[in-house]
């Protein structure tokens, strides 16, 4: 088993993963969920959380939280309040500095039909020959999004997935295209595990339903942010997650496994 095999069982189980990105601090502030962030990550783990995943100078702030779970850096970011389109994510970190702060693997996002998309292209490109180097798993998060594109259009987040293994990343992340059969189009565009974000859905059930029709759809996981770390309940909803997929479990089972 090489390096990359053996960190990607980190931040998953059996092929599994149910990842809580939040790396949203220096993109949006600190919000609830993030200011006392030691207990969301606590929170998050002990509901299930495969990994976690923030930016590099967090990472002091994760590892005593974070229960055993795997950790994932991430290495660009662009903010609400700056001048520029926010699409035009920069980069913040490198793969050596994730290495030396204890990350299992990286994770770099893309905006594919963005007028920013070949410098990000070109920067997810260097991060993969190093991380290579170093056995640390990649993780892309490919979005469709720029002038004219639809950011849920299955064509656009399939070709969008499909960059991200071209590119060299070992798992890819992309938005929900609203159905399970749509979405299995986006799942058969790479060979590579496709996670699912969380987006913005009105409920706990219909958060729920997009995680079953993912997983249904073939997708590998959730890799789910504000929908997590702004609950009521952060733990709760970790485990319903948790529980779909990683125990097949239905909406209802997973409700009631939640608490919700």
């Amino acid at each position: 088993m090489n390096g990359i095999e053996a960190r990607l069982e980190r931040i998953g189980t059996d092929g599994r993963i149910v990842n809580i990105p939040m790396d949203h601090g220096i993109t949006i502030g600190a919000t609830d969920g993030l200011k006392d962030i030691e207990s969301t990550i606590d929170a998050v783990t002990r509901g299930g959380a495969d990994s976690v995943l923030t930016q590099k100078g967090l990472s002091p702030r994760v590892h005593p939280n974070k229960n055993g779970a795997g950790y994932i850096i991430h290495l660009n970011a662009s903010t609400v309040l700056g001048e520029a389109d926010p699409n035009d994510k920069r980069l913040t970190g490198t793969v050596r500095e994730a290495v030396r702060r204890g990350a299992d693997a990286v994770s770099i996002h893309l905006n594919v039909g963005s007028l920013q998309e070949g410098d990000q292209i070109h920067d997810l490109a260097n991060v993969t020959e190093t991380a290579a180097e170093y056995g640390m798993p990649v993780l892309a998060m490919t979005y469709a999004r720029g002038p004219g594109v639809d950011e849920h259009d299955p064509e656009a987040l399939g070709h969008a997935v499909r960059l991200g293994e071209e590119a060299g990343a070992d798992v890819v992340k992309t938005a929900w295209s609203g159905d399970a059969e749509s979405f299995e189009h986006v799942v058969e565009s790479t060979a590579k595990p496709v996670i699912v974000a969380g987006g913005s859905p009105e409920g706990d059930r219909a958060q729920l339903e997009q995680v079953r029709g993912a997983i249904d759809a073939g997708a590998a996981g959730v890799s789910m942010g504000r929908s997590v770390f702004q609950h009521e309940d952060p733990e709760g909803i970790t485990r319903a997650v948790a529980s779909i997929v990683h125990d097949d479990a239905t909406v209802d089972e997973a409700l009631s496994a939640g608490g919700l």
